[in-house]
């Protein structure tokens, strides 16, 4: 408490003559009032540090309180520390009656919640805030509202050392070590640091989910053919907004765009509580008129994913084809100044407010889904200085530092662990879509989705959170850490962020008592630290085995994202002992139109044995049909599902004489299967070799 008293006395002195009076230096800086940030105060507090807590808003929070309630984890057990003491003061908000306004207590539902359960993982945006704001004012932290960081000149270093930040009005923070508890990284950028912005390609780190996606961006896709030109059939009339010009490029290559914001907008359908849907002053039709053609394509599904909250509460995300992702709209926020940001703000937050106004009132949108959208409306009683709107945009991903490790793939799906642990993550990795492009059949696609799981909960280096020493000593970036694209998209969750910044700053506290560098810090006493205060460094409960990589299993293997498919198959990485990131299967239903081609390329013709994968489970087809196309004619074998494969990852079909090229094939044939039919991978083995 002494050094709070401390930091409050320089802050009284300097009153508003602060260029006449001396600087104070804190032990801790923290730039970002993010829930990660607050975490990190908190945090640098119980361990006896001054710290100040600098957010450029007016809000404590974040996505945690700005919009984002329905909150997104995978395996709950994972989280601890200060992460879980936050939804543990959620959980005893909502035990209050008086909590209650728009509903009884025990009327709410929620699949994210146990009934026996200490903590509670859904909540209203003003809640999430009011409890931040207590858990800093129970520990005195200073925090400094509506200050940005100076982008031009704003760090001041010694070396490679920060000694302090600046703001844009020239107020100055020095420190001991400064945290980096943003979404864009900013203090980390202008620091000096290394970093990566958009998807690498799957070469850099051996990934097979990072860059281009075509292949797995099934998901939130258009479902029926849609014409992308102001003009149908035309190309030369041009595009219509929100679809870009040029093909998507090649799977797996690399580039420098990032995946979709929006707003996470809080909804109710309590009518007093309700505010209608408001026309955007700049209302342009054109920017809808994919969406109408969607809809008129008959396109019934109603493109969002509102997630009830208490009191009737909605936390909103995007879904579908066209939805409340502003895909494509982002590619400058990264790196732009705090002008470019506004303007790509006001853009989404436009382009937004439209989209709803239109599914609400158009008349090309169904009246059933008209009615739809007209029953929810933003909640009146959140977001009240911004007419009921987020004030933060989803900032999804921005800028990735990359340090001396780089959390990749191989992290997510246990084929590579960390020993430094400083948390665990346990969420898919997920990334939405990045781009809205012309396929060769002349319609609109969406490419960039990838949504893959299946893995157990995976350590997170404390490599990952520090820069390299060459750049600099004194810096701890808990938000965007070092991470390739694809893994980033399973730590990016705000529970996540809050164990790591937590980490963080114990890693600081220990710096400043030893005087050493951030990079030299003793790991197993900070992980002895972090373990006492209740974080989970190591997952002792039940693991999955590692995703077996098709590449590296004999003979030809062709995956399921290389298989020709027709009629909709669903993915699911649900049941174990598949190949590659995922399988598909038909849902046990509208099972005459959907089969699924397999071709290999065989370099050297001869005699093959063609095995099939799937994931045994007693829902599946006892009766599947597959057929095979090969050099001397056509066989039919019939397979049991319910049953594991003969061998270890395939089943034999028989052994089948095949000439050079791609004309042969194996088809799986859903029509008249007797239950879930699973399409996952095809191998053809040599008969001279050893499988």
């Amino acid at each position: 408490m002494k050094s709070h008293i401390i930091a409050f006395i320089f802050t009284f002195l300097l009153g508003t003559n602060a260029s006449a009076q001396p600087i104070p230096t804190y032990d801790i800086v923290i730039y970002g009032g993010t829930a990660a940030g607050a975490a990190a105060a908190v945090q640098a507090a119980d361990m006896g540090k001054t710290v100040v807590l600098i957010e450029p808003g007016k809000h404590i929070g974040g996505l945690t309180s700005g919009g984002l309630g329905a909150t997104d984890i995978g395996n709950k057990a994972a989280i601890g520390g200060l992460s879980r003491e936050f939804y543990r003061r959620v959980a005893r908000y909502y035990a209050d009656d008086s909590a209650w306004r728009w509903q009884k207590r025990g009327e709410y539902r929620s699949r994210r919640q146990r009934g026996n359960s200490q903590e509670m993982w859904t909540f209203e945006p003003h809640v999430a805030e009011k409890i931040l704001r207590q858990m800093l004012a129970e520990k005195n932290i200073q925090v400094v509202f509506n200050e940005r960081l100076d982008l031009r000149n704003g760090v001041k270093k010694n070396g490679t050392r920060i000694d302090a930040i600046t703001m844009e009005g020239g107020r100055e923070f020095r420190g001991k070590v400064f945290i980096d508890c943003t979404y864009e990284g900013d203090l980390m950028a202008k620091a000096g640091v290394a970093y990566h912005v958009g998807r690498e390609a799957n070469k850099v780190f051996g990934e097979t989910l990072n860059g281009v996606q075509v292949k797995n961006a099934v998901h939130h896709q258009f479902s029926k053919p849609v014409d992308p030109y102001v003009k149908p059939g035309d190309p030369t009339s041009g595009l219509l907004p929100g679809v870009q010009a040029g093909g998507p490029g090649i799977d797996g290559a690399g580039d420098r765009k990032v995946q979709a914001y929006c707003f996470r907008m809080c909804t109710t359908d309590v009518p007093k509580n309700r505010a209608a849907w408001r026309k955007p002053k700049d209302y342009n039709p054109l920017k809808y008129e994919l969406l109408l053609r969607n809809c008129d394509a008959g396109d019934a599904r109603n493109p969002w994913n509102p997630i009830f909250m208490p009191n009737r509460k909605t936390d909103t995300n995007n879904n579908f084809a066209i939805s409340t992702d502003n895909i494509g709209k982002n590619y400058d926020y990264p790196d732009g100044d705090y002008a470019t940001r506004e303007r790509i703000f006001r853009e989404h937050l436009s382009y937004q407010q439209g989209l709803m106004w239109t599914l609400a009132n158009h008349p090309r949108v169904s009246a059933k889904m008209r009615a739809h959208f007209q029953n929810l409306g933003l909640a009146k009683d959140e977001f009240t200085e911004t007419d009921n709107w987020p004030h933060q945009l989803y900032v999804r991903e921005a800028r990735r530092m990359i340090s001396g490790y780089v959390m990749t793939q191989h992290n997510c799906q246990g084929r590579v662990e960390a020993k430094d642990a400083v948390g665990l993550a346990a969420y898919t990795m997920d990334s939405h879509n990045i781009q809205r492009y012309v396929d060769k059949h002349g319609h609109a696609r969406n490419e960039g989705d990838v949504q893959v799981g299946g893995f157990s909960p995976f350590p997170i280096s404390y490599r990952s959170i520090r820069p390299k020493k060459s750049e600099c000593p004194n810096l701890l970036v808990p938000v965007c850490l070092s991470a390739s694209h694809i893994a980033y998209g399973s730590i990016r969750m705000e529970p996540v962020f809050m164990v790591l910044a937590q980490s963080a700053a114990t890693a600081a506290s220990f710096v400043i008592d030893a005087n050493i560098a951030v990079q030299d810090i003793d790991i197993a006493k900070l992980q002895k630290r972090l373990l006492a205060d209740g974080q989970v460094l190591i997952w002792n409960g039940p693991k999955r085995q590692p995703l077996v990589d098709a590449k590296t299993l004999p003979g030809i293997v062709v995956d399921d994202v290389d298989a020709k498919l027709t009629g909709a198959w669903s993915t699911s990485n649900s049941a174990s002992g598949y190949i590659g990131s995922r399988y598909l299967h038909d849902g046990d239903a509208n099972k005459e139109d959907k089969t699924a081609a397999f071709a290999p390329n065989i370099a050297k013709p001869g005699r093959y044995v063609v095995g099939l994968s799937w994931s045994a489970n007693p829902n599946r087809a006892t009766n599947l049909k597959v057929t095979i196309r090969h050099a001397d004619g056509t066989a039919t074998v019939t397979v049991n599902q319910k049953r594991k494969p003969a061998g270890k990852h395939f089943h034999p079909l028989g052994t089948f004489r095949f000439a050079a090229g791609t004309q042969g094939t194996v088809t799986i044939h859903a029509a008249g299967s007797d239950g879930h039919v699973i399409v996952d991978a095809v191998q053809f083995l040599p008969t001279t070799a050893k499988n």
